[in-house]
Order: C-alpha cells, then sequence, then structure tokens
C-alpha cells in the first residue's frame, strides 16, 4: 500500500521534470486555457508511459522545488474533462495529500495517470489546439508529436522503484492517528476506525444537534494509511455513520435568505472496503436547490451587486453592510440556483477585491466548489 505523502517526496528528489512527472504550482481550470494546457499534459505523459504510472503534483514553486500547497480539490471535474475531450482517455486520479507544515485548508494534489490501450489524442479543439493532437513529453516538455509514435516502457523500473519507496509503514499510520487525537485539545472531537485491518479512516470536526440529528462541522476526514485527505470543509456540515465494510460521509449545505435557513443533502459518498485490500469510492449527488420568490431575489441579487461595486472602488463599508457581504456568497449562490442574473461571473470579476475579507472569500471558494460538485457530478 503506497503512502501518497511518501511518493510526493520522492518524487520532488527528482528536482527535474521528466516524462514520467511533472509539477505545478496549480491547475487552473477555470478558463478553456488551463483546461487547454492541463489536458496536453494529461495526453503527453500518458502517451510516454504507457506501461506506468505517470504524476503530476499541484503546490509546488517550481524554482525553489519547495512545497507550498494548494485548497482541497474535488476530483470528479477532472475525469469528466478529460473523458470529454480525449480519445482512449487515460484513468486518472486526484488525491489531496496533507502535509504537516501546511496550514489546516491546504494540500497537495497528486494527480495519477494510468494509460489504457491506444494513443491518447485530443477529440475535438480547445483553445489553440486542434481536435486529432497527440502529446508526448521531451524531458520537462510536452510537445506534438506524429501520430505513429509510441514510447516504450523504459520509465518503469524507475517509476517502480520510486512506488516502492513509499510504501507505507506502522510508524507512519500511528504518528497521524496520534496526530488527529490530540486535536481534542483544540476543542475538536477525534475519532478512528479500523476496516479489514488494513484500512484506517480518521476523523476530527465539531458536532452541533439539530432536530434530533448529529452534524460535524470543520470537518476533516482522512485515509490514514495512504495519507490521503477524504473531504476537508470549514464551512458545510457532514453526516457520519460506518459499520464493518463500509465508511459514509454525507455532506449538507446550509443555505436559506434572513434568518431562515435548512440544510440540503448535497453528497453521499461511500467507501467499501474488501477483504482482498481493496476499497471503493462510491458517490452520488442529492442535491435539489431551494426556490425563492423572484422579486426577493432580484432585490438580493442588485444588493450584492451594489457590495461588489463598493469593495471593487475601496468604499468603506457599514457594520450591516459587511454582515450583507459575508453573506454575499450564498445568497449569489441561491440567485445563480433560481437563475437570478449572472452571480458566479459577478463574484469571480470581483475575486481579487474579496480577498480582502478573509471570511467571505472563504465562503467564496466554497460556493465554487459546491457548484463544481453539482454541475460536474449530477
Amino acid at each position: 500500500m503506497i503512502n501518497k505523502r511518501l511518493l510526493v517526496k520522492n518524487l520532488l528528489a527528482h528536482n527535474d521534470e521528466n516524462s514520467f512527472y511533472d509539477k505545478k504550482f496549480r491547475v487552473d481550470l477555470s478558463t478553456k486555457e488551463g483546461k487547454a494546457k492541463f489536458l496536453k499534459h494529461i495526453c503527453a505523459l500518458s502517451n510516454s508511459n504507457p506501461a506506468n504510472n505517470s504524476y503530476i503534483v499541484v503546490g509546488v514553486d517550481d524554482r525553489k522545488n519547495e512545497i507550498v500547497g494548494v485548497d482541497f480539490f474535488d476530483d470528479s471535474k477532472l475525469q469528466n474533462l478529460i473523458n470529454a475531450y480525449l480519445d482512449n482517455p487515460p484513468l486518472v486520479m486526484y488525491e489531496n495529500v496533507p502535509f504537516p507544515h501546511l496550514p489546516v485548508d491546504k494540500v497537495v494534489g497528486l494527480v495519477t495517470i494510468r494509460a489504457q490501450k491506444g494513443v491518447v489524442a485530443l477529440r475535438k479543439n480547445i483553445w489553440k489546439y486542434y481536435g486529432g493532437a497527440v502529446f508526448f513529453r521531451d524531458g520537462s516538455m510536452s510537445m506534438p508529436k506524429d501520430f505513429g509514435i509510441r514510447a516504450s516502457d523504459v520509465n518503469s523500473p524507475i517509476v517502480n522503484e520510486i512506488e516502492k519507496n513509499a510504501s507505507n509503514n506502522i510508524e507512519l499510520t500511528l504518528d497521524r492517528v496520534q496526530d488527529f487525537m490530540n486535536r481534542r485539545e483544540n476543542g475538536l472531537e477525534a475519532f478512528y476506525k479500523v476496516f479489514k485491518e488494513q484500512f484506517v479512516i480518521c476523523w476530527s470536526g465539531k458536532i452541533k444537534r439539530k432536530k434530533d440529528r448529529e452534524y460535524y462541522y470543520r470537518v476533516d476526514i482522512e485515509m490514514v494509511n495512504e495519507q490521503v485527505r477524504l473531504f476537508y470543509s470549514a464551512l458545510d456540515e457532514v453526516q457520519i455513520s460506518y459499520d464493518e465494510d463500509s465508511f459514509s460521509i454525507l455532506e449538507f449545505v446550509e443555505l436559506g435568505l434572513g434568518d431562515r435557513h435548512s440544510y440540503h443533502p448535497l453528497e453521499r459518498q461511500t467507501l467499501r472496503f474488501f477483504p482482498n485490500g481493496t476499497y471503493k469510492l462510491e458517490s452520488k449527488i442529492l442535491f435539489n436547490p431551494p426556490y425563492y420568490d423572484r422579486r426577493t431575489l432580484h432585490h438580493i441579487y442588485n444588493t450584492n451587486l451594489s457590495l461588489l461595486n463598493k469593495i471593487s472602488n475601496g468604499v468603506q463599508l457599514k457594520e450591516q453592510s459587511l454582515v450583507d457581504l459575508r453573506n454575499l456568497p450564498e445568497t449569489m449562490l441561491i440567485c445563480h440556483f433560481n437563475n437570478v442574473g449572472e452571480p458566479i461571473e459577478k463574484m469571480k470579476a470581483a475575486r481579487a477585491h474579496l480577498k480582502n475579507f478573509p471570511d467571505t472569500y472563504k465562503a467564496y471558494k466554497e460556493s465554487l466548489r459546491i457548484l463544481r460538485k453539482v454541475k460536474y457530478n449530477s
């Protein structure tokens, strides 16, 4: 069983990017250019390594080869993007790997690429790349090549050795479990559960009870034996359940207007563990957005536009305006689900100014995470 944190360290020890490994400061899938460049790298790494895994490490300062971290990210968007734009798409898994020196809301993204049979090519045009284009790695560069070229498995011994050196050990597992247990000193509840004598799930958070139901918030859930974060949210609530064979995370979103809020199920993720040392992750979107009177929403939308205009122009906000600004990402998300205006585009345009209000910016990033899940997993 591979310890993903050790794997990242071993990959970074190969300081120069090569034909089986790339590193990125971040992955930007919000633009056509960002999507196209990411697809190019997936295509090139897959074609250059038909017989072994390839990797992209996200959250690394390339100049210093230093881990700086990125936000927790869901992998569903990546696989959907890859399946839509690539012929013979590889199997791609994005995992969030926590590191002790990073803030609790930051991780290292590890993209694992497993090639399938046949050459991987762009299925259709995207940005400046044309449908039918094929890419290979030339050292650290992803370059277009002739369609008939197929790489050998020259990298297999190197990749196999890196993965072997990243095997998990008892000390790392116990240390991480103890780290979770110590979080009780900070007012968090912490738990662990062992499945099939191999898999260790740890989780921590604060507990609230509402209508005889128990919810966790400020939740951090990790598969410790692989050092992979399964879930993280500073805002949304979850319910956790498990038996001897599975562990389930039911995520809720609290949405509403004014002082009337309700919990809406967003997604259920279930890990199923098998006696042969394997597991399977199943995800299902459950979200049904709340609907409100459109006249009320248009009023809220226009108020939010006025707030965004004020912070963009450096206007100092009064106390009530600051409260409205803190709620802006949530109310804009409700406007989006009710087809009122262009709330997401307006928030993105003011992103740089939202950063000056940490609580609002955190809520803004959460709203995009929710929207991404609903859009790409439905």
